[in-house]
Formats: C-alpha cells, structure tokens, sequence
C-alpha cells in the first residue's frame, strides 16, 4: 500500500512539475509578447514575472495536490522558496563549473540540473516542505 501511495504521489509531482513549466512558458510568453506582439514587459522581466506565477502555481499544487499538506502557510512557504532558490543557484552554478571551468559540453550540465534538482525537490518537499503531509 505504501509503494502505491508513493507512485502515485510521483505521478501528482510530475502533473505538477510539468504544469508549472506550462504555466511558466505561456505567462513568459504573453508578457514579452512572444515575438508576435507588442510586449507587455521587457523578455528578461517576463521571464521573472512568469517564474514567480510559476512558483506560486508550483507550491498550491504541491501543497495541495501532490502532498495534500494541511500545513501553515507561514511554516511551508519559506521553506518551498528557500528550496526553490536552492534549485535555481543550482541551475545556475553548474552549468558554470562544468562548462565554463572544466570545459564539458553545455548538454552535460543541463542534463545534470534535469535530474538533480527535481530529484532533491521530490525529496525535500515531502520530508521538509511538506513534512506533516
């Protein structure tokens, strides 16, 4: 039973994860005007904007989707932004060591950063985040 309940809570993280990052594109895209229209706001802003939509769409699901927490927002908030600011230093400091320092291929780093950070997100949330879920 317990494996089930873990697969399943696998699965909702996955629904999740690939959510935000829709939501992320479509907000990014509409705000910067996409290259079709007149942008709302300057791409690089966009992309800020659409990342905090993003986040904020990636933490209700979690909350209450994935990990179903009746927790306080006060407790699991910071925690989630503090761990999404982990995983965004993470995507920007790997990429820099491997290619830039050690001089590897950029695929490489991104391909790490793909694994890496959902892995240790899916980990966190359920044990820190969300941990009375």
């Amino acid at each position: 039973m317990l494996n089930m309940l873990r697969s399943h809570r696998l699965s909702r993280f996955a629904v999740i994860g690939v959510s935000s990052t829709l939501v992320y594109g479509v907000c990014a895209l509409l705000l910067s005007g996409g290259g079709t229209r007149a942008a709302l706001l300057p791409a690089t802003l966009a992309s800020v904007v659409a990342y905090a939509i993003a986040g904020l769409f990636s933490y209700a699901g979690h909350k209450y989707y994935t990990f179903m927490s009746a927790g306080d927002h006060a407790f699991e908030l910071p925690r989630f932004l503090l761990l999404n600011a982990i995983g965004l230093a993470t995507a920007i400091a790997v990429p820099v060591v491997l290619t830039e320092r050690l001089g590897m291929p950029a695929a490489i780093p991104v391909v790490l950063t793909c694994i890496s950070v959902p892995l240790v997100n899916y980990i966190v949330l359920g044990r820190w985040v969300f941990r009375d879920a």
